[in-house]
């Protein structure tokens, strides 16, 4: 007698449970990981743990939102890719508007009196935040002299010899694949059976769904119809503006960006920061700050901070259209040129990655990747420091070395305050980010900031 046919999971109950985990999306991709495996593991039970580890793994292996990548591979072993644009789409939407509203009120006020002083006491706490971030992930990816030896070289790699992004984490990824022997999954992987339970594990169990298997044919229809779009938003504006036009160059940097970076949000942020700033002049070093503080505070990834930079970007060369309008419109073709990869590398190679699943070379790559990322968050974190902190610099290799005698004491004793939050009593993001942000508006009243 055939085996009974496992329950599905109801595209309604689908949508609903998406959208909890859109509107929970806070503190970043440890947080969000967290949420899903949550939800989704313990409380749903929809897929196990192994299962999820082992998207995970290659989510993280993929330039972009790990987080958001995985909540699209989920969503597409659920509901094929109408289930992935779904659970993809509902992740970074409460983000896209509310930050498409704190960009619109930093551009408008960020410069007047009270609102200036709240936005400087945002950015002096993000250093604590990034700072934060490099000891989480060092504590869990440094487990052996090999992959404390990686971080330190892609440190000097990026911060004293300037070596492109991408070659370090292709190289990290080489070390780890040739050279690392893990015995077991680098987080632990659950036993086999483990999946009994999860509704997807036990589907796949009884019969593999069409979609997740590997087909050629598929894979080329995708990979037409997602290049398409991806590039659409720079065809449109080039067609009607010409190819110098700001909204071309929008689109060009992030569909660019959206390839070379990999490592999650923090790493992105090291290339991104740097291109926007000192490459672009869309906005000041402290901008970017500001920008990366509103994603903290916003649901969804932390990479949405493109959408901050791509609103001041066209919104102070807006040509005929309005500055609110031009805005939001760069805005939206920063986030669409960022995001439809992240859909477009689920698609592809998910049917090939399920065929992995307990692969030990992979994991071991995934461990030299993130040992790599490990020192550049830490570049990153240098590099918001000396435009933040210090006034003024002096030129050593590549990047500017703080001068001491330029110490801005108001931003440093924010900074220390955020750092001895995090570190010293574990708040929250928010919280800090709040208290951040009012002792800024106290110091602007005292005459101190």
């Amino acid at each position: 007698m055939p085996a009974e046919n496992p329950p599905s999971i109801s595209r309604k109950e689908a949508f609903w449970t998406w959208t909890r985990i859109a509107l929970l999306s806070f503190g970043g991709p440890a947080g969000q990981i967290a949420v899903m495996h949550r939800i989704l593991v313990d409380e749903k039970k929809w897929i196990s743990e192994r299962r999820f580890l082992h998207a995970l793994n290659y989510c993280m292996l993929l330039p972009g939102p790990e987080a958001q990548q995985l909540a699209v591979y989920v969503g597409w072993l659920m509901h094929r890719i109408r289930g992935g644009i779904v659970s993809g789409g509902l992740f970074v939407l409460p983000g896209l508007v509310s930050l498409g509203i704190l960009s619109w009120l930093y551009a408008a006020y960020g410069q007047i009196g009270l609102v200036a002083s709240l936005f400087f006491g945002l950015k002096s706490a993000v250093l604590a935040i990034v700072l934060d971030a490099v000891v989480r992930i060092g504590r869990r990816a440094l487990k052996s002299p090999m992959l404390v030896g990686i971080a330190v070289a892609a440190f000097a790699a990026i911060f004293v010899f300037a070596i492109p992004f991408p070659l370090i984490i292709v190289a990290a990824a080489g070390l780890g694949w040739f050279f690392g022997r893990p015995k077991t999954n680098e987080h632990g992987a659950a036993k086999a059976d483990d999946g009994e339970k999860a509704l997807i594990d036990a589907q796949f169990a009884h019969a593999l769904p069409e979609h997740v298997k590997p087909r050629m044919s598929r894979l080329a229809v995708i990979a037409a119809m997602g290049l398409g779009l991806w590039f659409l938003p720079f065809a449109v504006s080039v067609a009607l503006l010409g190819p110098g036009n700001v909204f071309a160059a929008i689109a060009a940097f992030n569909a660019k960006m959206a390839v070379f970076t990999f490592g999650g949000a923090y790493a992105v942020l090291s290339y991104m920061a740097q291109q926007a700033v000192t490459h672009y002049h869309w906005l000041k070093p402290d901008e970017m700050l500001v920008g990366l503080g509103l994603a903290e505070t916003t649901p969804g990834p932390l990479i949405s901070v493109v959408q901050f930079v791509g609103y001041l970007a066209a919104a102070r060369s807006p040509g005929a259209l309005d500055p609110v309008m031009a805005g939001t419109l760069g805005g939206l073709i920063a986030m669409w040129c960022t995001f439809v990869p992240s859909f477009l590398w689920i698609f592809l190679g998910g049917p090939y990655v399920e065929a992995l699943i307990g692969n030990r070379r992979l994991n071991a790559a995934l461990s030299a990747v993130t040992a790599a990322v490990v020192g550049v968050i830490l570049n990153l974190a240098l590099w918001l420091a000396m435009h933040t902190l210090f006034a003024a610099s002096m030129q050593v290799g590549p990047l500017s070395v703080p001068v001491p005698a330029s110490v801005n004491w108001a931003a440093m004793a924010i900074a220390a305050g955020a750092m001895v939050a995090i570190f010293r009593f574990r708040c929250g993001i928010i919280p800090v980010l709040a208290a951040s942000c009012a002792a800024g508006i106290g110091l602007h009243l005292a005459g101190l900031a």
